[in-house]
């Protein structure tokens, strides 16, 4: 290893690096005269939590919402001195969430093997820009992360941390089904999903919740096309060709987001869930499968946190921007779980993500109002980046039909079936 090997492994470059990106990051969400940088931190946020404090009535306790529960309290503790603080006490938060989660990814092998891992997710934070620190997304994204890279050590506090980011958006969950599938104590795991979700219950019903406990997931059930979500493309190229035609973009004003309307839409729009449950469930199978022909969590954890991940957002009508920050979470698993010489090679991934992190951040929020006026080099820029996504999800599901269709008993990892019965698993290590 040479010398500068050795001090890019050093955790001092490491942490300086991470505050300056966090820095440059942060300055650069103020630098939109529109807002547009530091986004529903300041707007919407402060709204929610306003009403609260006046009329005692709550989103997501005695209004319905479209976050679950546990993403309140954040918004809460950011509007503590008022509105004029919002943002940077915001920013302050996730910095000191990002912190942990990074200290994990640094510190969390003695033998610094993790790295190159660290380094990605800094870069990827750089090139994704203000959306990465100023949505609510972030601050489920460092439990998952840290859960992810618990798995091994501490089954039941990572099945908990996954249900805490599941509680913030719920992404997170698809980690726990993951989990379930490819680790050996995959017990533990979601014993600590359960105990840590019938806490949030419990105190969500003793503060009168009950009734929107799950509201997150019917206000949702009624939205239309997000114009930046992959299954609005078409329509998309429809309004940038045919100016004035039937396809228009609109802000929503319940949902709070621009949509695509005209014909079709509706329908295609109804068509997204099954086509998630689909997706979704291409994942699930093949991982349940891989590991019944006896691969290992290494072998498969990484590669269905990618698909489950991905496969939330490219089948998604939604579609905003902050949703590629959750993939931060897989590639830097998958990073690490390479790094100790095991599991598959995730360069690629993580090269191909760092090409979306930086289109993302091209469409929003550089030229974010050029696509809402349909401007067809924008459109164009969308368009490539939702196909960078979808090829990451179908990485993902070549992997798992690789491990699927792998001979039984290859590499040694354990005897053919003319033994009877099912093979030890194997756990997760370092």
């Amino acid at each position: 290893m040479t010398a500068a090997s050795r001090a890019l492994r050093h955790p001092l470059p490491l942490w300086i690096a991470f505050v300056l990106v966090h820095l440059i990051v942060g300055v650069a969400a103020f630098s939109y005269p529109d807002g547009s940088g530091i986004g529903d931190v300041r707007t919407t946020y402060p709204i929610w939590v306003q009403h609260g404090f006046e009329t005692g009535r709550w989103v997501g306790l005695q209004l319905p919402w479209v976050y679950p529960i546990l993403a309140l309290p954040p918004m809460i503790a950011a509007d503590a001195l008022g509105p004029a603080f919002v943002a940077p006490i915001w920013l302050g938060i996730v910095f000191v969430v990002d912190a942990v989660a990074f200290a994990f990814v640094v510190h969390g092998d003695p033998e610094r093997r993790r790295a190159p891992a660290a380094w990605w997710w800094l870069v990827f934070l750089l090139l994704l820009g203000p959306i990465a620190l100023t949505r609510i997304d972030s601050l489920a994204t460092a439990p998952a992360l840290i859960g992810v890279l618990l798995l091994a050590r501490a089954p039941r506090t990572a099945g908990a941390l996954l249900a805490v980011g599941a509680w913030v958006k719920v992404w997170p969950a698809a980690l726990v089904a993951a989990a379930v599938v490819a680790v050996r104590r995959r017990f533990e795991v979601l014993l600590g999903a359960v105990v840590l979700t019938v806490v949030v219950v419990a105190v969500t019903l003793l503060l009168g919740g009950a009734a929107h406990l799950l509201s997150f997931v019917t206000e949702q059930s009624g939205r239309g096309l997000q114009i930046e979500s992959g299954l609005a493309t078409p329509w998309m190229w429809s309004a940038a060709l045919h100016p004035g035609g039937p396809i228009s973009v609109y802000y929503d004003l319940g949902i709070l987001t621009y949509q695509v309307r005209g014909p079709g839409v509706a329908g295609t729009a109804a068509l997204a869930t099954p086509l998630l449950v689909l997706a979704v469930g291409a994942v699930l199978v093949l991982g349940i499968v891989a590991a019944r022909r006896g691969s290992d969590a290494a072998e498969i954890l990484p590669a269905m946190a990618l698909g489950f991940t991905t496969a939330l957002i490219v089948a998604n009508k939604v579609g905003s921007p902050q949703y590629v920050g959750w993939i931060a979470v897989p590639i830097v698993l998958g990073l690490a779980v390479r790094a100790t010489g095991r599991g598959q090679s995730f360069a690629g991934p993580a090269g191909l993500t760092l090409v979306i992190a930086i289109l993302t951040q091209v469409i929003y929020p550089m030229f974010y109002g050029r696509l809402l006026n349909v401007d067809p080099t924008l459109v164009l820029v969308l368009t490539v980046r939702n196909l960078l996504l979808l090829g990451l999800f179908v990485w993902a599901l070549t992997l798992l039909v690789r491990r699927v269709a792998r001979p039984v008993g290859e590499d040694g990892e354990w005897l053919p079936a003319i033994l009877g019965g099912r093979p030890p698993r194997l756990a997760l290590r370092e």
